[in-house]
C-alpha cells in the first residue's frame, strides 16, 4: 500500500508566495514521475511535473513563477509557487507513478499510479 499526502497549502495576498510538499509512503521500490494538477472532476490539469532526473515541465500559465522540485531520498515533491495570482486559487493535487514493491522476492515491482487528497490554495486580490 502507498499513501501521497500534500501539505503547505493556505491563503495569501497576491504577489505571494507558498510553498507545497508531497511525501510518498508505504512499499515503495522506487517513485518515477510526480506532478502538482489543479482543479477538480474534469477542468483538472497538470500544472507541472518531473521525472525521477529531475527534468521539469510547466504549463504556460505558471512558467517561470512555479518551481518544481523533488528529493528521490524522501520520495517527496515540492512546489514553489511565486507571485501567486488570483487565478491561481484551486485545489491542488500531487500524483506519483511508483513501483510499488511486490510481496514476493520472486515478484517483479507493479507500477501504479497514486493521488493525494488535495490541498487549497486561496489567493486574494
Amino acid at each position: 500500500q502507498v499513501h501521497v499526502v500534500e501539505s503547505g497549502g493556505g491563503s495569501v495576498q497576491a504577489g505571494g508566495s507558498l510553498r507545497l510538499s508531497c511525501a510518498a509512503s508505504g512499499s515503495i521500490f522506487s517513485i518515477k514521475g510526480m506532478g502538482w494538477y489543479r482543479g477538480a472532476g474534469s477542468q483538472r490539469h497538470l500544472v507541472a511535473g518531473i521525472t525521477r532526473d529531475g527534468d521539469a515541465n510547466y504549463v504556460d500559465h505558471v512558467n517561470g513563477r512555479f518551481t518544481i522540485s523533488r528529493d528521490n531520498a524522501k520520495n517527496t515533491v515540492y512546489l514553489q509557487m511565486n507571485n501567486l495570482k488570483p487565478e491561481d486559487t484551486a485545489v491542488y493535487y500531487c500524483a506519483a507513478t511508483v513501483l510499488v514493491r511486490s510481496d514476493s522476492d520472486y515478484e517483479p515491482p507493479v507500477e501504479n499510479d497514486y493521488w493525494g487528497q488535495g490541498t487549497q490554495v486561496t489567493v486574494s486580490s
